[in-house]
């Protein structure tokens, strides 16, 4: 994966200033309404003139009004041109439900920015701009613009706001994030008259995301897009148009089986299409929960991870059967070349298999760094324990459909800590995933897959190595902090993780101590299996 990084979420305050009287300012004296979010909730407070108390002895009596300047642009939640608070879906993800004219931006989240446009939605990709015109008559609140709006934005261009936003959703990791390109959100008064262009008229909503960054990394691909693709399009029921900045064909190309799961509609290539396209509604950014999960209690109908990967059932399966239909085909049409003394003993054959079923092992290998270098002694082991076995080498060039068929009919997946660990999410629930642990990758190896697997369902075990059964073992002295205390080593930085531990070794079990691993796991599904017959997959 791209980078280990331990992130915490904040909570976030807002604190009022208190301000002397400002005689004579009518502006002031008027009820405006405005919101704040911190990670507890959101709640909206109504300013007035009050008589604060007498400090001391010693200072003049004096007259404090809250401050109506809640809003600036480092907040972390930002409503501007709303209606009144009960119009807001309190229940749901902050601007999920919003007026006309509004552009909602949810600054909360320290892995996101979120920023929602309703209303007149134009896009402008030559200027990397996304533009809301708000008509005049529309604003019951426009008194009160120039207490939320930036300055320099009271020009003859009727600009009412200007935001920016990278639609990525490693907003904590500044490197990667300065690597993303930034949208320029406006929202400007429509003036009566004046005609916009609007090349290709939209009437159903939009989802801005990028697929830059650590793209090209089958974990961030899946963590830090598709996920939160899932996530933020749910409640649009696949009537949502997807733009698309840094594009990829071969993304598109790749992961072309889910998006199509996900919206009815072709991805927009943001720079690429330079014709203007008008929405009623657009959502710039993604939401993403945890590490490759979804958070049931924050969606809509409960949904979670296990709905996720009925998605990727639904994604898959039509593939797999043109897979399928193909493999029968081939193997009719030898069985038709074959002479008949020896396609009589096939049933027979097959009844036997049918009698007792092996528990079915896929090893997702490696070749350098971390790769297991005994595996041909492990493949030999899981047989002689009664797994049938098969050893997937995937690349960047694997179709996922394969991949997934693989997983798909499996019972158990060893692999060593990697970004192909992601392709737990491809095995049914009840499965078991065994994920090799080398030296220095602990906390990463739980946080990024150990525990999102069982929030899947499956079985999960974790293979700490020894020592001994690292290549590390025979460049370091015992005394060394790398072998000695791999955690102040990977707490210097990313920089001496990568090098040491994520390139630097591989791994040679010791097999005597991982087969009782292998035995659990086998007597868990031959069981599971043999007395649930429905449970054996395709």
């Amino acid at each position: 994966m791209g980078r280990y990084q331990r992130h915490h979420h904040h909570q976030w305050r807002k604190v009022d200033k208190p301000c002397a009287a400002a005689e004579g300012d009518e502006d002031s004296q008027t009820t405006t309404f405005l919101m704040e979010f911190a990670n507890s909730g959101y709640y909206y407070k109504r300013t007035s003139p009050k008589l604060l108390y007498l400090l001391f002895i010693s200072f003049l009596s004096c007259s404090f009004i809250l401050a109506p300047h809640l809003f600036s642009s480092n907040t972390t939640f930002s409503l501007l041109y709303s209606t009144p608070m009960e119009d807001m879906n309190v229940n749901g993800p902050l601007c999920s439900s919003i007026s006309n004219g509004t552009i909602c931006c949810d600054r909360s989240s320290i892995r996101s920015d979120i920023c929602v446009m309703k209303g007149d939605v134009r896009t402008h990709s030559a200027s990397s701009t996304i533009v809301l015109y708000r008509s005049k008559e529309g604003s019951s609140f426009q008194n009160h613009v120039s207490d939320v709006v930036e300055e320099n934005e009271e020009d003859e261009t009727e600009e009412l706001r200007h935001t920016k936003v990278k639609p990525y959703t490693r907003k904590w990791e500044t490197s990667v994030m300065d690597t993303i390109d930034e949208l320029q959100l406006v929202a400007k008064k429509d003036t009566p008259g004046m005609h916009h262009r609007c090349d290709v008229q939209h009437d159903v909503p939009a989802v801005f995301f990028s697929t830059g960054g650590y793209t090209g990394n089958v974990y961030h691909e899946f963590n830090d897009g598709i996920m939160p693709l899932f996530i933020t399009s749910q409640r649009f029921n696949k009537k949502v148009v997807f733009v698309i900045l840094e594009y990829h064909n071969w993304w598109v190309t790749k992961y072309g089986d889910i998006v199509s799961q996900l919206s009815d509609y072709q991805p927009i290539d943001f720079s690429g299409d330079t014709r203007t396209h008008c929405f009623p509604e657009v959502t710039v950014g993604l939401r993403i929960h945890d590490e490759l999960t979804v958070d049931s209690s924050l969606m809509e109908g409960n949904v979670s991870i296990v709905d996720f990967r009925n998605l990727l059932d639904r994604a898959y399966w039509p593939r797999i059967r043109s897979l399928i239909q193909d493999e029968e085909r081939e193997a009719q049409e030898k069985h038709s070349a074959s002479l008949a003394s020896e396609s009589s003993f096939e049933p027979e054959s097959e009844v036997q298999e049918d009698q007792f079923k092996k528990p079915k092992l896929v090893i997702i290998s490696r070749n350098g760094s971390r790769a297991i270098t005994n595996e041909n002694f492990l493949v030999r082991m899981a047989e002689q324990i009664g797994f049938e076995v098969n050893v997937l080498r995937p690349d960047r060039t694997t179709e996922l459909a394969k991949i997934y068929r693989a997983l798909n009919a499996s019972d158990v997946m060893i692999g060593v800590h990697g970004a192909a660990m992601t392709h737990f999410m491809f095995m049914r629930p009840g499965s078991v995933f065994i994920q090799v642990v080398p030296l220095g990758t602990e906390w990463a190896a739980e946080e990024y897959y150990g525990e999102p697997a069982r929030k899947l369902g499956l079985k999960y075990i974790g293979y700490q190595i020894l020592t001994r059964e690292s290549s590390l073992y025979a460049k370091y002295d015992m005394d060394d902090p790398v072998l000695r205390d791999p955690q102040s080593v990977t707490k210097r930085g990313w920089e001496y993780t990568k090098k040491i531990y994520l390139d630097g070794q591989t791994v040679r079990l010791d097999l005597p101590r991982f087969r009782k691993r292998l035995v659990r796991a086998y007597d868990y599904i031959f069981h599971r299996l043999n007395n649930h017959p429905h449970l054996q997959s395709q």
